[in-house]
């Protein structure tokens, strides 16, 4: 499956760890466009005043980690694309453009399924898509999830239960599938 992650799902940080991780495992194969990864940089201003110098570092490694993960832009795609929001098109266009099965967001206002579909593309949820992927692959879903438990563990120096940090990455589902299902 070949799935454009949006801007939305690469910042914050432990939802973007464990997307790359499932990437990294064969899951499936992450897209982005360098307008995507721009996004994220600007949005991890919110971080504080080294939050855009450090999301430009961890964009330049999450590309040399995916080099085949960079789709060109397509302004021809985009002028014939509409979305509620236009500085959304070019998330669509990269899909087109890329063959992507779906494009990973929790924007759903701005990306309609059936604009979506009309062009082949799926919308997905990052808790939906991570719990799909985990129903097929439990093995490498929940290495990746506890690899980013842990990790934000050192990184704020208090203990995450794996509910709770699911939780406050909005997925809550994957949660309760892995605690049915440990």
């Amino acid at each position: 499956m070949k799935a454009v992650l949006d801007a939305c799902v690469l910042y914050p940080t432990g939802l973007r760890g464990i997307l790359m991780r499932c990437a990294a495992d064969g899951l499936f194969c992450p897209l982005w466009s360098d307008r995507i990864l721009e996004e994220w940089a600007r949005a991890a201003r919110k971080a504080g005043p080294d939050g855009e110098a450090q999301a430009r570092a961890e964009v330049a490694a999450l590309a040399a980690a995916f080099p085949a993960a960079r789709v060109a832009p397509a302004p021809g795609v985009e002028a014939r694309l509409m979305l509620p929001d236009p500085a959304d098109v070019h998330v669509l266009a990269a899909a087109i453009v890329a063959g992507a099965d779906a494009i990973v967001t929790v924007n759903a206002a701005d990306f309609p399924r059936h604009i979506l579909a009309a062009e082949g593309v799926a919308r997905r949820d990052p808790d939906g898509f991570l719990w799909e992927l985990w129903s097929h692959r439990p093995g490498p879903v929940a290495a990746a999830v506890e690899a980013e438990r842990q990790a934000a563990e050192a990184g704020t120096g208090r203990p995450w239960p794996r509910r709770a940090f699911l939780r406050r990455l909005g997925l809550n589902r994957l949660g309760r599938a892995m605690d049915a299902r440990p």
